[in-house]
């Protein structure tokens, strides 16, 4: 999920009264929820590294001990450098620092909490996970929410608001404040949130269910050269019905009911629009095939971008077009690219993506004559 979804989760999550238990709770809960995208950073050194290395190891069960470790140690840096700056302005009745207990233990238990409640998210969505890593690098992925969910922001930001204004109306009519507030809208947002994956979980599974029961027509073969028994004029063709084999549903930006599918019949994908609500499904009439086996595409899939990418995603479309320099000038000197093979992934390709027309998650491999990698792109940015 994006980050401030994250951040309004731990929260939440705080204000369901475990901020009672300790202090700095909220502070510990909010950084860690959002923590695991520290992996962000390995952007720096490129856009296939920063793929590569998204949803790594800060995201799986292996890493998050010791993140809750380093979080809950800056917190306890902050918390010495309150009591040595409370000393030096000490008055005749100093205030205590903090209205809950400072206890170190409960607090690295909050934070192992919202660092899973970041896992939980993400997983989620269509982009998925490996908690397992590096014991199991398979990708898990819920796919019932998008990647920014309008219904879920709308409930943690009334949790964490609306007490915050009723607040400021009791002041006015002179009520005594609480020192802690929302915990019951917190806890609504959080039972809400999971109503709304029920909802979704339910018409996901039958959305790759009404996937699963379509099929459809062999592609035509080539024609076979001069045969010695010329065939018959009149033998009736007979099409050969290809079932599926897999699919995939992603989610919808806000209506549960309509989902963006793409089904595996064996030699090709198809995607699909489903809305589970009238229980329609229109295909397009393009197939995307699988990946050949020619010795541009497996120089690709050897290259960087292409082992991350095939790694990652469950259905990819790979293309193999000419590159602009082999269209102009032939490609044959080395260092010059001559073809272009473009990884895109289908979960990405539909609904609102589709009607917009961007196709994020995109990666290009460039090949020479000979076969070498001469340039990688993701998203349009150059690999240094």
């Amino acid at each position: 999920m994006e980050p401030v979804t994250h951040l309004l989760t731990g929260a939440c999550l705080s204000r369901t009264g475990l901020n009672r238990r300790a202090a700095y709770a909220t502070l510990t809960m909010v950084v860690a929820a959002e923590f695991p995208d520290i992996d962000t950073l390995w952007s720096l050194r490129g856009p296939i590294e920063g793929f590569q290395h998204h949803r790594g190891i800060t995201h799986t069960f292996l890493g998050l001990p010791f993140e809750a470790a380093l979080i809950v140690a800056g917190v306890y840096a902050w918390h010495r450098w309150r009591v040595r700056h409370a000393s030096t302005h000490a008055t005749a009745r100093p205030k205590p620092l903090t209205a809950a207990p400072v206890r170190w233990g409960v607090l690295y238990g909050l934070a192992l909490v919202a660092l899973l409640s970041h896992l939980l998210l993400d997983y989620t969505n269509n982009y998925g996970l490996r908690p397992f890593f590096p014991f199991n690098d398979r990708w898990y992925a819920a796919s019932i929410v998008f990647i920014v969910d309008p219904l879920m922001l709308a409930l943690l930001f009334g949790a964490l608001i609306l007490p915050w204004i009723f607040g400021l109306v009791n002041a006015e009519v002179g009520a005594k404040k609480q020192p802690f507030q929302g915990r019951g809208w917190a806890i609504a947002a959080l039972v809400g949130i999971v109503g709304w994956w029920g909802l979704r979980t339910v018409e996901h599974q039958r959305a790759v269910q009404m996937a699963m029961t379509q099929s459809m027509v062999a592609p035509t073969p080539e024609p076979a050269p001069t045969t010695t028994q010329p065939q018959a004029a009149d033998t009736p063709y007979v099409p050969t019905f290809l079932p599926a084999r897999a699919a995939l549903a992603s989610p919808d930006l806000l209506n549960p009911f309509r989902w963006s599918a793409v089904v595996d019949f064996g030699p090709v994908y198809r995607l699909a629009e489903i809305d589970t609500r009238g229980g329609t499904l229109s295909t397009g009439e393009t197939t995307y095939p699988k990946p050949d086996r020619s010795a541009a595409v497996l120089a690709a899939q050897r290259s960087k971008l292409g082992r991350a990418y095939m790694d990652w995603s469950p259905m990819p479309f790979v293309e193999v077009t000419k590159a602009d320099s082999e269209v102009e000038a032939g490609g044959a000197e080395p260092g010059i690219a001559a073809t272009v093979v473009t990884f895109r992934d289908p979960r990405f390709l539909g609904g609102l993506l589709r009607e917009t027309g961007r196709q994020p998650l995109t990666g290009t491999v460039e090949l020479d004559a000979a076969g070498h990698v001469v340039r990688q792109t993701m998203d349009g940015h150059v690999e240094p």
